[in-house]
């Protein structure tokens, strides 16, 4: 029975990132057959993990699948898996998997729509989230004030913010006249609400952003806001491969789950702003 280090698993099975679970591990949350783990324990199959004193649903690279869905995120949706203020997550409206679960790739604030990533598989979520990947993204912006030329080149150039200095790589005017204008920028980190922040920093107020694209990643046209689509395996199989991942085994999705996600896929309705649970009381 083969074995694997416990941080390789814990990632793989959308805990954190590899470098999280690592230093979880040093700081001795994570515990193995009732015993505190440490930095270079290796587990199989029968090991029984906690994590916070909570038992985790471990992936082993045998039973690791590689799925990625395309979801269009709605106005008032949280990047959260459970809310405690009860708000609708991105998590609601996924299909439901057998085996694993769906890791999200980055998040978008709540009043940010547009592109998120998810995939089964923790190491292509990790590799595209890791700062060395150098993966860029791309924002719809619609602005409300005056752009000038030179306002542009300072947001390229670079504004020091109140976590360090941040730039876009490119912003080019896209559309629109009066008032409202729609810019498309791109950013190489996903800093808390940096968009908005590098507009704000020059005194130009943002009414809506979209995330269009995040990598090699655009959000198709035919994916409506509130509903996602799932990359067939050969685009899922060159994404991981652009990401140096070595190929996976086709997921082997039974008929009746195939069937199950198509009627899901065919209701699904758009749905451009959410707002709060209803209560049950």
């Amino acid at each position: 029975m083969k074995d694997e280090k416990l941080q390789k698993v814990l990632a793989r099975s959308g805990i954190g990132s590899r470098r999280e679970m690592e230093r979880w591990i040093d700081e001795g949350r994570v515990a193995v057959n009732g015993s505190t783990a440490k930095l270079g324990d290796r587990i199989d199959s029968r090991a029984q993990v906690k994590v916070d004193g909570h038992p985790v649903d471990l992936v082993f690279e045998r039973d690791s699948q590689r799925r990625v869905l395309i979801y269009n995120k709605p106005l008032g949706e949280v990047s959260t898996r459970h809310d405690p203020e009860k708000r609708a997550t991105v998590y609601d409206r996924l299909p439901p998997l057998n085996q694993g679960r769906w890791i999200a790739v980055g998040r978008l604030d709540i009043n940010t729509t547009g592109l998120l990533i998810f995939t089964t598989d923790g190491e292509l979520a990790n590799a595209l989230m890791h700062p060395s990947a150098n993966i860029d993204r791309e924002y719809a912006v619609r602005v409300l004030g005056d752009v000038s030329e030179q306002t542009l080149e300072t947001l390229k150039q670079g504004v020091l913010l109140e976590d360090g200095k941040a730039n876009f790589t490119d912003v080019q005017f896209f559309d629109g006249d009066g008032a409202n204008k729609w810019y498309h920028c791109v950013v190489m980190e996903g800093r808390n609400r940096e968009v908005r922040r590098l507009w704000e920093s020059q005194g130009v107020q943002v009414s809506r952003l979209k995330r269009v694209r995040y990598g090699p990643l655009f959000l198709p046209s035919d994916v409506r806001a509130g509903t996602w689509k799932e990359l067939p395996v050969k685009e899922v199989e060159g994404l991981a491969k652009m990401m140096g991942l070595k190929p996976k085994r086709p997921p082997k999705v039974k008929p009746a789950e195939r069937e199950q996600m198509e009627r899901r896929y065919k209701r699904q309705r758009t749905r451009r702003e959410v707002g709060p649970k209803r209560r049950h009381d």
